[in-house]
């Protein structure tokens, strides 16, 4: 048996050996944080890190600032901003192979590497001179790693240099998340009007009345049920849904921000405060980052949060103002109705009769051959893909107003009104600026291209051949009519993705499916119940997770619903018990938050059902319609008339009674011991934060993913958080009083495993903890020289 155990011992070393290299090689790629690298910098650039990783970049003029960022960026962060060019561009093939063709084949309708390309030739020189300058300094970070990042080694994929354009990619790539129908929700809002009498329509669609906090002032007024009977789209299921049926409950890609004048601070600075709700993973989508340079003369300083992938400070402070955003939840696309030949090649445009021009776009796939994909467009836009091929997608992404780099135009402005004329033709995705000044004003605009439009219907479908309709351009920045509001006299401003303003303004920017305002109208109130507000009361407003939007359906559930003779009957004394005890928040070790929210869903997915078997037999989903379900879903059960409820309910009561059934029994088939005093909130609402290659490798979840910890917050509340969906950073500051601000990321700044800096922030992100907004003393310091 003697050469067996040398058999065996000899496989041991070579395992040994295999892991002695891989450690070695991902060791060798690991940023480097002291000492010097060489650079083509005009001068010498210093780069420090505090003991979490914060960087600081000092430079003689913002290029070179721009040169080290980039630097820095690649070095903790390529792979991060490799995923999000390729997702853009429809390149993820190219590294992950066929599974990820479908996805590509998605991406290239919009042609983005091209459009990408023709946005970097419209920029000034300044700011192409900027992007150079970061792409270069991108390539010497990659280059000096001992090592590629070690994705690519598990991938065997070698990275690609980057270039200029891709930094706008990057910027197409949030376009993407951010304003995600892309056409859907016209198509299915068109399937909803062609269903449903014109009384029902309005009705279904209109904006909540009981949770709005717009902050113009601007109301609207409830319209009653329709007196006419529930129409047979929302009665009669001709097909039950199978297949993606939930509801559009709120609009989770969204985010918080709010502001008070210097007036409510206690240092005469206005205070603003942000928190952007976007998918949460490893490492962070923020990196946290302050530059100093030289220009003209005169010193600047910016302090914030940077998008791995550009240049700029995207929310922060530069001393003079603070700047944040949330998503503007407007109408920012349009879906044309072609009126085609019966070949389908040619259709008609005010010009006449046009050719369906075709471009051929090759995805690369690893592994396998060259995929040609085929994407036919229009004056108007592009054709959109099987069973909708007869419509077009017009979109503020596909011009080359929708992006540039004007947001760099917030680093030197020097008070809310500069900040508000810098914001204006902006190219990115529209959104709700608020800004606060060191002399204590406050504003809000819209930050975006603004599109002017002569339509019908912004929410329909419409033909657009004979010129009578159509998109006129873009509003300029010296149009009065640009939304905005400054210094209001109650000294208080926020927005959380709901309607913001209303009349002309409304008009002009439409809807893109707002969030209810139950989020909106908690932070407006908790502003507002005190006479003065400081950084810390800014940041208790950011982790509020008080259910206030759930308590209505409590009553209803506690004093119409559990009745004696039904809680006796189904043994619900424990149920009971818990909604009345532990509800009000959504408390990690809150069971009857839980059971609540999932009673209400429960009510109003059986309200909906039918509309949602319709619209998946139209290849459209019920999540697709600009409808808060809320809204005509709570008007119904006030009134509870027998001719408003769907066929397949007995009556409101067994709708109430049977919500109630289902959605315990759905908990308890979730929670491992089967037991409701273990089916809290904390147990469904755990973090799922997670390395893009730990679901295709598991075995190195443990040591590449976030803990899987129980979180407070849900959506409708200030704490927007869900497991791979929250704040994804939280920031409160006030300019010129920085020492005072806060802000934390989820995970850490750095993508490198064995980087002290991989999960440097999480654990504070996790308790709420307030971080400081400027970075600590120096531990580090890297100097890049010519």
């Amino acid at each position: 048996m003697r050469w067996l155990r040398r058999l065996l011992l000899g496989l041991l070393a070579l395992v040994l050996l295999i892991a002695l290299a891989a450690w070695l090689a991902l060791r060798s790629s690991l940023p480097s944080y002291e000492g010097e690298a060489r650079s083509a910098v005009s001068a010498a650039v210093a780069l420090t890190r505090d003991e979490r990783g914060y960087l600081s970049i000092s430079a003689t003029n913002r290029a070179d600032a721009a040169r080290a960022l980039g630097y820095s960026h690649a070095q903790e962060r390529f792979f991060q901003m490799d995923l999000m060019r390729r997702n853009a561009a429809g390149e993820l093939s190219a590294l992950f192979g066929a599974k990820a063709l479908p996805l590509d084949q998605g991406r290239r309708l919009h042609r983005f590497r091209y459009r990408a390309a023709v946005a970097l030739a419209a920029l000034p020189a300044e700011h192409r001179n900027l992007l150079d300058a970061y792409a270069a300094g991108v390539n010497e970070g990659l280059t000096a790693l001992g090592a590629r990042p070690f994705e690519y080694l598990l991938l065997r994929q070698a990275p690609r240099p980057w270039q200029a354009a891709d930094s706008l990619l990057v910027i197409y790539s949030m376009y993407l998340d951010l304003q995600s129908s892309q056409g859907r929700d016209d198509l299915a809002m068109g399937v909803l009007k062609g269903s449903v009498p014109p009384d029902w329509y309005a009705f279904l669609t209109q904006h909540s009345s009981d949770w709005q906090a717009a902050i113009d002032g601007s109301r609207v007024q409830a319209l009653a049920v329709p007196a006419t009977p529930l129409p047979d789209a929302l009665r009669t299921a001709k097909l039950a849904c199978v297949g993606d049926c939930g509801l559009q409950d709120s609009r989770d890609i969204g985010s918080n921000n709010f502001a008070v004048s210097g007036s409510l601070s206690p240092h005469g600075a206005a205070i603003l405060a942000d928190d952007m709700h976007l998918g949460l993973r490893v490492p962070a989508i923020w990196f946290k980052a302050q530059l100093r340079w030289t220009e003209a003369g005169r010193s600047h300083q910016v302090s914030g949060v940077s998008l791995p992938g550009t240049p700029a400070i995207v929310a922060g402070s530069n001393g003079a103002i603070a700047w944040g955003f949330t998503n503007a939840t407007a109408d920012w696309a349009d879906v044309v109705r072609l009126r085609l030949n019966a070949a389908g090649t040619h259709y008609q445009s005010p010009q006449g009769e046009l050719p369906v021009t075709r471009h051929i776009e090759r995805i690369e796939v690893a592994g396998g051959e060259t995929v040609e994909h085929t994407v036919h467009e229009t004056i108007w836009g592009p054709r959109l893909a099987p069973p909708f091929a007869e419509h077009v997608l017009r979109w503020v992404a596909h011009d080359v107003e929708g992006l540039n780099l004007r947001l760099l135009g917030l680093e030197r402005a020097g008070s809310v009104a500069e900040a508000m004329q810098a914001a204006r033709g902006a190219g990115l995705p529209a959104q709700n600026l608020l800004v606060a000044d060191a002399s204590g004003r406050i504003g809000w605009t819209l930050i975006g291209a603004l599109p002017v439009r002569q339509l019908d219907d912004l929410n329909l479908p419409q033909d657009w051949s004979d010129g009578r309709q159509g998109w006129r351009g873009y509003l300029s920045a010296a149009d009065p009519a640009w939304p905005q509001v400054v210094n209001p006299s109650e000294g208080r401003l926020w927005t959380a993705n709901a309607r913001t303003v209303g009349g002309t303004a409304l008009a002009l920017i439409g809807e893109g499916g707002y969030d209810l305002g139950a989020r909106g109208q908690q932070i407006r109130d908790a502003l507002f119940a005190k006479a003065q507000l400081g950084e810390a009361d800014l940041h208790d407003i950011q982790l509020d997770h008080r259910a206030l939007f759930l308590q209505r359906w409590r009553r209803v559930l506690l004093d119409e619903v559990l009745t004696p003779a039904f809680v006796q009957q189904h043994g619900l004394a424990d149920y009971r018990a818990a909604i009345e005890h532990s509800a009000a928040a959504a408390s990690p070790d809150a069971v009857g938050y839980r059971l609540l929210r999932a009673w209400r869903e429960r009510v109003l997915e059986q309200l909906f059902a039918p509309l949602a078997g319709l619209l998946e037999s139209r290849q459209l989903r019920l999540r697709d319609l600009k409808l808060a379900p809320e809204t005509p879903g709570w008007a119904l059960l006030q009134a509870r008339r027998a001719d408003t409820l769907p066929q397949a309910q007995a009556s409101w009561r067994a709708l109430l009674e049977q919500g109630v059934l289902d959605s315990r029994k759905q908990i308890l088939e979730a929670t491992p011991s089967r037991q409701l005093a273990d089916a809290n909130w904390g147990e469904h609402n755990r973090a799922a934060i997670k390395h893009p290659l730990s679901q295709a490798l598991p075995l190195l979840g443990p040591w590449l993913d976030m803990p899987d910890t129980p979180l407070a917050g849900d959506r409708h509340m200030p704490r927007v958080q869900q497991s791979v969906h929250g704040q994804s950073q939280r920031m409160v500051v006030a300019p010129g009083q920085e020492a005072r601000g806060i802000l934390s990321v989820p995970a850490g700044q750095s993508g490198h495993p064995l980087s002290p800096f991989y999960r440097a922030d999480h654990q504070a992100w996790l308790q709420g903890q307030a971080l400081p907004f400027l970075p600590g003393e120096a531990r580090y310091t890297l100097i890049l020289r010519r």
